[in-house]
């Protein structure tokens, strides 16, 4: 399986998940929902699993969410949360056809999953809250790591489409490249502001834009 295909999983999909283990359960009903593409949910998957063996708990922010599918998995990887808030400038009118089949597996996810169409600027934030962003856009990754210190939340982080020009690269770019510069900035920004930091990967088959950054107050 080419996990890192656009392609939308569909219902002629549903042979390749028929283990009863819960990414199979969930990858089900995103073939039911017929509407993400495989790349999304191999994406969200990895890394949900991976923030979630480091933050539990607190009110889940996914920031510049698209389909939400990432809030909701780490909704279901810890009853610990009990709320999921997707934020994105503009909602798939599809994402609410994919919290649906999600729902009919998992009921209890009704009532707990809001999605709000609007800026992250916008948003108010707490320390109990835990804010994650798969590839947020270019300088978007950086706002949203801003909006988590500002409060001193948990955050969580997929960069990808580096900005080479409007993000600090800490004057590394002579050392390595642009967007791995990026990167290396954004976490000796997040330890100079007492944050305790995470770098792992996900695997490059999925997306070759892989680094997940973790952080959380010291």
């Amino acid at each position: 399986m080419d996990r890192s295909s656009r392609n939308r999983l569909n219902f002629r999909h549903l042979h390749l998940f028929e283990e009863e283990t819960l990414f199979h359960r969930i990858a089900r009903a995103v073939c039911r929902a017929g509407c993400l593409p495989r790349k999304e949910l191999f994406e969200a998957w990895e890394m949900a699993r991976r923030v979630r063996r480091r933050f539990r708990g607190g009110r889940v922010v996914d920031l510049a969410c698209g389909h939400g599918l990432l809030g909701q998995i780490l909704l279901l990887l810890d009853k610990g949360s009990s709320q999921v808030i997707a934020v994105d400038r503009k909602v798939p009118d599809s994402a609410m056809t994919l919290a649906a089949a999600l729902e009919d597996d998992w009921p209890r996810l009704k009532g707990q999953v809001q999605f709000i169409e609007d800026n992250i600027e916008n948003q108010a934030f707490t320390s109990e809250d835990l804010l994650v962003s798969a590839h947020a856009c270019g300088t978007l990754t950086d706002l949203v790591l801003e909006s988590a210190t500002a409060v001193g939340a948990r955050v969580a982080v997929l960069p990808c489409c580096h900005d080479l020009t409007r993000s600090d690269n800490g004057g590394l770019q002579g050392w390595m490249d642009g967007p791995l510069a990026i990167d290396a900035t954004r976490v000796a920004r997040l330890r100079a502001v007492g944050y305790q930091v995470t770098t792992q990967i996900i695997p490059a088959d999925i997306t070759v834009k892989n680094r997940l950054l973790l952080a959380e107050p010291e």
